[in-house]
């Protein structure tokens, strides 16, 4: 890759965090993490980022709640899309991130790495 990637991964797991760090790293992203709302929403409003892997369900603030106020408040520098990767499917969960902004709806559990890579390379590709 000549112009590297700069991905965000917020997921409260650790396991998964490292999980996806680790995968995304070996694939030439730059990586950055956060394990809680609060410290992902400070990382999102500096910007940078080509992509953001957006948990629902997060500690001190949720992934919804970053979504709404990213309404009101502007990043510093430019951000790619924001994908959703959540455990959570319901349809209408789904449809109201959208809603909020968000690019993509990734369910963990149904996805294996492959899958959640390849469509990461797509996201980002579509950014290009």
């Amino acid at each position: 890759m000549d112009n590297q990637k700069k991905i965000l991964i917020v997921e409260d797991d650790q396991f998964l965090r490292e999980f996806y760090q680790e995968l995304l790293q070996t694939e030439g992203f730059l990586v950055d993490v956060a394990a809680d709302g609060e410290a992902a929403f400070s990382k999102i409003i500096e910007g940078g980022y080509n992509l953001i892997l957006l948990d629902i369900m997060l500690p001190k603030k949720d992934g919804m709640q970053i979504l709404k106020d990213l309404k009101v408040a502007h990043p510093k520098s430019d951000n790619g899309p924001i994908v959703m990767l959540t455990n959570l499917g319901q349809d209408a969960l789904i449809k109201e991130t959208f809603n909020m902004g968000a690019s993509g709806y990734l369910v963990k559990s149904a996805m294996n790495p492959d899958q959640v890579l390849g469509e990461i390379r797509n996201y980002i590709k579509n950014t290009a």
